[in-house]
């Protein structure tokens, strides 16, 4: 009777912890509860190292976080949903891109202000818009010896 008692026991200190781990996880990676924040809309033409939660980030900070991305089957372009924190009122001019945290480091989605003097509004769609560049064709490119555009030797 005892070893079925430490059994269990042992059985809901392990569950306990598992619950605990996951909970941590999904606040750490934002997909735990609800947003603080307002979401806005923007159409990538490659959306590659983006997924859900992945940071929204303004001046190298936090600011939301993406929750939402799929493929219009209209225009074939990646179309994002993403929050950005309460307080912070975008002007609506303002772009959206794809960065890469250096060359081995992952993707996130930027935001980089401009300079109207009215924001965006809950559920806009941000017009401006520059998608991922791939490392892969910037180095094929430079094998290749690709200077076609750049306007050198003319």
């Amino acid at each position: 009777m005892a070893e079925n008692t430490t059994e269990v026991a042992v059985g809901g200190v392990v569950l306990a912890v598992a619950i605990g781990f996951l909970v941590y996880a999904g606040q750490l990676t934002g997909l735990g509860g609800g947003s603080d924040g307002y979401e806005l809309h923007a159409s990538f033409r490659s959306a590659d190292g983006v997924d859900l939660g992945t940071d929204v980030r303004m001046a190298g900070v936090k600011v939301g976080r993406v929750t939402a991305l799929e493929l219009d089957p209209e225009t074939f372009r990646a179309s994002a949903t993403f929050t950005v924190r309460e307080g912070i009122e975008l002007p609506d001019d303002s772009a959206v891109a794809i960065a890469s945290e250096g060359l081995l480091g992952g993707n996130f989605v930027e935001l980089l202000p401009g300079g109207s003097p009215f924001a965006f509004a809950p559920g806009d769609t941000v017009e401006f818009t520059q998608g991922s560049v791939s490392l892969i064709s910037l180095l094929m490119k430079f094998v290749a010896g690709d200077d076609s555009g750049d306007g050198a030797g003319e």
